[in-house]
Order: C-alpha cells, then sequence, then structure tokens
C-alpha cells in the first residue's frame, strides 16, 4: 500500500530506533529525564525561545498553550479552517472555559486583518462581551493545502496583536516545512509568536510526541497543564532520543516537497483530476476527480494499492513523506490514472 493519506504514517528510522533503546532515562515528571531535558533545550534553541516542554500530541500541545494564555472566560480567535477549531474537540472551551471565535480563512492560510479586528468588541468595558487573548494562526495551513505563511503577514499579525495587547500563537504542527520551503531559519517563523507547537510525528518522523516552545513562565503554566491533562510521562526519553534525531535531521523536508511536486505535475496530466501544482508549497497535495465522489474514489484508490483521504469540501489530500519513494509518487500517479479512466462503478 502506498501511504499518503497523512505524514503521520511516518515510521522511525533505524537511527531513531537505536537512539530510543540507547537513551538515558529518568523521571520527567520530576525533570530528572535527562533526554527529554536534552530535547527541550533544543527545541527551544532552535525556535528561539526561552524554554519548551515535550507534550503526547499536538492537541495536548495546542491546549495547553492556548489554556496557559486565554483565562476562562476569555476569547481566543481562530481560523474557521484551522486544526484547531475542526479537529481538536473543542478541549479549550470543554477544559478550559475559553470561547472560540472562528474567523475566515483565506484560500492561502492567512486570517484577515480587517476580520481579526472585528473579533475585538467595541466596548472592552460592556460585560456581555468576551475578551479576545489570544489569535492562533496555523503555519504551513493544512487545509489550505500545505500553505506557508508569509513572514511580512506574521509580522503584520504581530504587530496587529501587540496594538490590541493580546497574545498570539502558533500551531506549526508542521513549521519546520514552512521553514525550508522558505529557505529560512525556524526561528525566524517562530520569532512572530509567543507560543508555537510542532509535531515531532508528522514529517520530522520520530513516532510519539510534540512540542511547545515560548517563555519560561509560560512553560511553567504549561508544564502544570500537562500534568492537569494527564499528560505527565515517567521514562519519556524513549520518545526524547527519536524527538532529537527528528530536528537535526529536518532538512530532509525537502525531498517531500519535491515528490509532493512530482505528484502534482503527474496528476495535472491526468484527464479528470482538476489540480494546480503551483498552489504546492510543501507536502500536501489537494485535488479533486470528475465523476466521483470523494468517498467512491478513495475506496476505489485502496482497492489498487493507494491511500489518499478527503480534507474538507470533497477534497481528496495526498501528503508526502519519508516513507514514499519517487517510485512510489510515479506508481500513485498510475493508479490514479487507471481509476479515473475505469470510472466509478455501482
Amino acid at each position: 500500500m502506498i501511504e499518503l493519506r497523512s505524514d503521520t504514517f511516518t515510521l522511525p528510522t533505524p537511527d531513531m530506533l537505536k537512539a530510543m533503546a540507547a537513551a538515558p532515562l529518568g523521571d520527567d515528571v520530576y525533570g530528572e529525564d535527562p533526554t527529554v531535558r536534552e530535547l527541550e533545550e533544543l527545541a527551544a534553541t532552535t525556535l528561539g525561545k526561552q524554554a519548551a516542554c515535550l507534550t503526547p500530541s499536538g492537541t495536548m500541545a495546542n491546549l495547553t498553550a492556548i489554556m496557559a494564555h486565554a483565562p476562562r472566560g476569555a476569547k481566543v480567535l481562530v481560523g474557521d479552517e484551522s486544526d484547531i477549531h475542526i479537529y481538536e474537540a473543542g478541549g479549550a472551551s470543554v477544559l478550559g472555559g475559553v470561547v472560540y471565535e472562528p474567523i475566515r480563512t483565506a484560500p492561502d492560510g492567512t486570517l484577515a486583518l480587517d476580520d481579526l479586528a472585528r473579533g475585538f468588541p467595541d466596548d472592552p468595558d460592556d460585560p456581555q462581551f468576551a475578551l479576545p487573548a489570544l489569535i492562533c494562526l496555523e503555519n504551513t495551513h493544512n487545509r489550505a493545502g500545505g500553505k506557508v505563511l508569509p513572514l511580512d503577514y506574521l509580522a503584520e499579525v504581530r504587530r496587529f496583536a501587540d496594538e490590541r495587547g493580546v497574545a498570539v500563537h502558533l500551531d506549526g504542527a508542521r513549521v519546520f516545512n514552512a521553514a525550508v520551503a522558505s529557505g529560512v531559519p525556524v526561528a525566524r517563523i517562530a520569532e512572530h509568536a509567543d507560543s508555537v507547537q510542532f509535531c515531532l510525528s508528522k514529517g520530522l518522523g520520530a513516532p510519539i510526541g510534540s512540542i511547545v516552545a515560548g517563555s519560561a513562565e509560560l512553560i511553567t503554566a504549561v508544564r502544570r497543564l500537562r500534568k492537569l491533562l494527564g499528560g505527565g510521562m515517567r521514562q519519556a526519553g524513549v520518545i526524547a532520543a527519536a524527538g532529537i534525531l527528528a530536528i537535526t535531521t529536518a532538512h530532509r523536508l525537502a525531498e517531500d516537497h519535491a515528490n509532493a511536486r512530482r505528484l502534482a505535475e503527474g496528476l495535472a496530466d491526468v484527464d479528470g483530476v482538476q489540480v494546480d501544482p503551483a498552489q504546492v508549497q510543501t507536502n500536501i497535495v489537494m485535488f479533486r476527480v470528475d465523476g466521483f465522489s470523494w468517498r467512491s474514489f478513495v475506496a476505489a484508490a485502496a482497492a489498487e494499492g493507494l491511500a489518499v483521504g478527503e480534507l474538507g469540501h470533497g477534497r481528496i489530500r495526498a501528503v508526502t513523506h519519508s516513507g514514499v519513494t519517487e517510485a512510489d509518487v510515479d506508481r500513485a500517479v498510475t493508479v490514479v490514472r487507471d481509476v479515473v479512466k475505469r470510472g466509478p462503478r455501482g
């Protein structure tokens, strides 16, 4: 099976497995796991932040960051197409008493400043209105097709937030993809946000874990919230060892981007497939297939050994990663061509 549903299907490399087996361990809840501490220090330094905290998942990383920034009853401005709003079970509302206000997401993944401004009440002293405490951005933007948010846009949002006294959190699940695609250090992207989360277990290839990075004060609050949510881990160095290698080998993401462009260009030559290779910036390819519902196409492709998935509005998503080769990409194009040529069944 050629697995293109997500870059979460990556498997740890042999070097990661060796490092996991040999990692020095301690009790991380006591702050005494040396491998976790090494990972967190590496992550903080790499992102240009004071401190960082390892969490089990990206969902928990985003949740702890939001709850650390926003008191109960406060409002968080999130994109209406963001992963935080759509895929993370409303955790900040359920567990933190935080109000989500969805903001229209542009096709490039940005949130217009005018739309963000409408999330602020005209009279902040009126007790019936929840006051914004945080703006959440997503980079790269998943449902926008892996789009990279421009640095000048991030700087504009930073200025906008500072003028209004609110914080900025970056859901950077794939922020290393954004850095590689932009040709800049990841710290250049992270400098515009008060906190950043990134996933070790997507394109970076580690088997589990996400990082929250920010100020020392914020990360102290994140650690307490991680414990509250049941995310305190003991000998977590077995996870952290893979995460260290994931960060230090992030440059290999360029291969995934090249494979995504190769896939999009191949699909563009298939009659009946709607795809724009020019829109592929990182490792995500979004397309549609004429004459098929997304369900019928996904099922037909799976029967031929190609796993893809749907990602909103009937679009099909294919995600390249370390487990996908150029030969896999070429075979995927052949499968799509054969499925489209046969047409939908039943």
